[in-house]
């Protein structure tokens, strides 16, 4: 059994423990982001360039998580996912490999000079399922609420159809549920606002159709609390990571999502831009095991760093920083 679906198990029968907090690694930035998406080049000490780093390193990077055993799913574009199950990375590895199985338009946001993310987003699919369910049984479905009666309802036939297409072809997935970037609410409004849309696409779906857990952006401890106390054993709450910030913002974004009911983190930039993806993971681990607070977590990762001669992108005082609005509440 993977180390996910054994940790569902725990989590969904009322039996959790900090050891069963999954983390995946949302190495998929290759569906929206073009050129830039598989991160930068590094110089042996750590220090960045500003030449983005190359498709096969970003491939090496999967398979060095993956073979760390460090997290519980690997998140990919198809084409990446083709690539790695076809050399066997996965075969006997606890790590379960899954694929973005559909990018909607707000996703493409990294694009250079393209502007997409000013637009209300609008639903679209790349991966073709029938080719998918070849290397993968789980995959991400993504969402984004606009506040628009004709956009959602889109948005909402739009999966109502996949789910359909998925149940027959025997499709495991999670939902990723956006906050929109062009409607105008607050952090509480909008936490207010998601999670009802939640709620209400959930509450039509029978069991064997629902996602297996959800990722949605951390809209502050409310809106955290209140999602994750809805249905505790019914309705697993993962957290997206969003930018790179700094580690400040890395570390305190999993203590607080752990503290208010998160049982998922699913970081991209976070993880894939830090100075040492696996000491990055080792200390969001700690984090969660030992209940480590941020700032403790910042410093163990300065000196772990430190300890295979990698220096940090800020000084410590400045990664010590927290600028993400949502964990200030």
């Amino acid at each position: 059994m993977k180390s996910l679906d054994k940790k569902l198990k725990n989590i969904t029968s009322g039996g959790y423990q900090p050891k069963d907090f999954i983390i995946a690694d949302a190495k998929d930035a290759d569906m929206g982001g073009g050129r830039r998406a598989t991160g930068i080049i590094r110089n042996i000490d750590g220090t960045p360039t500003e030449k983005p780093a190359s498709y096969q390193s970003y491939l090496d990077k999967m398979e060095g998580m993956t073979n760390s055993e460090q997290v519980d799913v690997m998140l990919m574009s198809m084409t990446s996912a083709e690539k790695l199950i076809n050399k066997g990375i996965f075969k006997d590895s606890p790590v379960t490999p899954a694929v973005r199985l559909n990018d909607t338009s707000c996703i493409w946001g990294m694009i250079r000079n393209g502007d997409y993310i000013k637009e209300q987003s609008r639903p679209f699919a790349t991966t073709q399922l029938r080719h998918a369910i070849n290397y993968v049984d789980l995959g991400l479905y993504s969402m984004t609420f606009n506040k628009s009666v004709d956009r959602d309802i889109e948005m909402l036939n739009q999966y109502r159809n996949f789910r359909d297409n998925a149940e027959q072809m025997n499709m495991r997935h999670f939902l990723e549920v956006f906050n929109s970037a062009v409607i105008n609410l607050s952090i509480i409004e909008m936490g207010e606002y998601i999670n009802d849309c939640i709620l209400k696409t959930l509450a039509g779906q029978i069991s064997k159709e629902k996602p297996l857990f959800l990722k949605i952006q951390y809209n502050g401890p409310k809106a955290m609390e209140e999602l994750s106390s809805y249905d505790p054993n019914g309705l697993v709450i993962g957290i997206l990571g969003g930018g790179k910030g700094t580690s400040r913002d890395c570390f305190e974004l999993i203590h607080q999502g752990c503290k208010y009911g998160a049982r998922v983190a699913l970081f991209g930039r976070k993880v894939n831009l830090s100075e040492d993806q696996n000491t990055m993971i080792r200390t969001m681990r700690k984090v969660i095991d030992e209940n480590l607070n941020s700032e403790e977590a910042v410093k163990l990762y300065h000196d772990s760093l430190s300890k295979i001669n990698i220096k940090p992108d800020r000084e410590l005082s400045k990664d010590m920083e927290l600028t993400d609005p949502a964990l200030k509440m």
